[in-house]
């Protein structure tokens, strides 16, 4: 039985746990709701970027970062859509899209129910991460037919707003109800790396695992240090600026234990990762990632080094349905 009942003490036991314990667990956990040795491909397009004015301190697309990268406007529905048709031949089964917005403007939603319409006439699920929603605005989504909405809470309660302040812990909770209840799934995850404390990775889990309804897909991202972000900036040269590997592991195995029919995604800060913390990562549990050489505005790993990866771990895409969206039929 999925339980959306979990303790902080109960999150903080797990964390505590002897690594080979922890990861028994998470791996006993896997096998019993999601095939062994497959991972779900998904690839990750920028429909918009830059000159957002959210505050996000990890990202290079705020417009109160010096991070160099100009704002642009909002891709060509045609353009988007020759991008999926190469993520489907490169063998990803959902696509997803990324606008650099506090929230989209009603003009921007013709645009946007088209390519999610056009993506999904391809066969591919439909992924989109347009900051916060209105309940009207993500019916309309609903009706377009989207598969699944992406909006992150980031960290724990009590560390977001040494993260960001142009938006409370609370709108994030607002927008993934909105989601539900227009019946989109959820994709819903978080960044460790930041300088948070192992009681904050504690309460993000924790957040994530006490919604009245797991995400489907939980992305776990190591922050990928921006120079001129002011975490990238803060972090810098310190022991801080990249998290322990094994803390890593660790968060995702107690990730894959909390929430068992979640897809749990490695997402940003892979490309920086060893093979073998990969394959430990895929062993405590995670079993989607991002395909490709750049993900919104970081590099990612690219293909190539996934294939080859993925021929060395024995590991295959993964074809079917996720167990969670199965099991709500």
């Amino acid at each position: 039985m999925l339980r959306t009942d979990w303790t902080r003490a109960e999150i903080a036991g797990l964390f505590d746990l002897p690594f080979d314990e922890l990861m028994f667990r998470a791996q006993t956990v896997h096998r019993a709701h999601h095939a062994a040795g497959e991972v779900q491909l998904c690839t990750l397009l920028s429909i918009k970027t830059g000159g957002c004015p959210e505050d996000c301190g990890y990202c290079s697309q705020s417009a109160s970062a010096d991070s160099g990268l100009k704002a642009e406007k909002l891709m060509d529905v045609d353009a988007v859509l020759a991008s999926a048709t190469e993520a489907k031949a490169a063998g990803s089964q959902r696509f997803c899209m990324g606008a650099a917005w506090r929230n989209p403007k009603d003009r921007d939603m013709d645009a946007i129910v088209r390519m999610v319409e056009g993506v999904r006439d391809m066969g591919l699920e439909t992924c989109m991460t347009l900051g916060m929603l209105e309940p009207a605005q993500a019916q309309r989504l609903a009706e377009a037919g989207l598969d699944y909405y992406n909006h992150n809470i980031d960290t724990s309660p009590e560390n977001y707003g040494n993260v960001i302040t142009t938006r409370t812990f609370q709108d994030r909770l607002d927008t993934l109800a909105n989601v539900r209840e227009a019946g989109i799934s959820v994709c819903c995850g978080g960044i460790v790396g930041m300088g948070e404390t192992r009681q904050d990775r504690v309460g993000f889990v924790h957040a994530l695992a006490t919604l009245p309804r797991h995400p489907e897909s939980v992305p776990v991202n190591a922050l990928v240090p921006v120079k001129g972000t002011p975490l990238g900036d803060m972090l810098a040269g310190t022991p801080m600026a990249k998290i322990d590997d094994i803390e890593f592991v660790r968060t995702v195995a107690v990730a894959r234990i909390a929430m068992p029919l979640s897809m749990v995604r490695l997402s940003a800060g892979r490309e920086s990762m060893s093979e073998a913390t990969q394959a430990l990562c895929f062993m405590a549990g995670a079993n989607s990632i991002f395909t490709g050489d750049k993900l919104l505005t970081t590099g990612n790993a690219g293909d190539g080094a996934d294939a080859a990866l993925f021929a060395k771990l024995g590991l295959t895409p993964m074809a079917g349905a996720e167990p969670m969206r199965v099991a709500a039929e």
